[in-house]
């Protein structure tokens, strides 16, 4: 397995090789990006299945780096329809939010919520440090011809 590395321009400068199985590569400094693990969930009822998931998703984030970034809190909604809540959980890479997701103690636990709560879960990187979105305009405007 190989991590893609980016620079903080945002063009890819080769790759990172891992330790070994299960070992997705180093984190380093600016090149590394950010993954989130993001859910948008409408809970119903709180039951025992339910709390045993919220008391035990803590210990299988831990080995990946994972930490709650949102996870309860109201939502604001400010355009369109949103029922429901957001958990959203930070990786320093992307390869460790695929390897938690994938990992046996998280794949244990996840019937205990998803027998519950109707939602939708996906995991997205995040920007390189000093990502600029005007480069990105630039790059589009170039691709389109415009």
């Amino acid at each position: 397995m190989t991590c893609r590395v980016i620079d903080p321009g945002g063009t890819p400068s080769g790759t990172m090789e891992p330790d070994g199985p299960g070992d997705p590569g180093p984190v380093t400094g600016e090149t590394a990006m950010t993954a989130y693990a993001i859910a948008h969930i409408r809970p119903e009822a709180v039951n025992e299945d339910i709390l045993r998931y919220i008391e035990e998703i803590q210990s299988t984030m831990e080995p990946f780096g994972g930490q709650f970034l949102v996870h309860g809190a109201e939502v604001e909604v400010l355009e369109g329809p949103f029922p429901g809540t957001i958990v959203m959980i930070g990786f320093p890479d992307i390869e460790r939010a695929r390897a938690w997701y994938a990992s046996p103690a998280y794949q244990e636990i996840l019937p205990l919520r998803t027998a519950h709560i109707a939602g939708e879960a996906f995991l997205v990187e995040g920007v390189p440090a000093g990502y600029d979105a005007r480069r990105t305009a630039a790059a589009l405007r170039a691709q389109a011809g415009l």
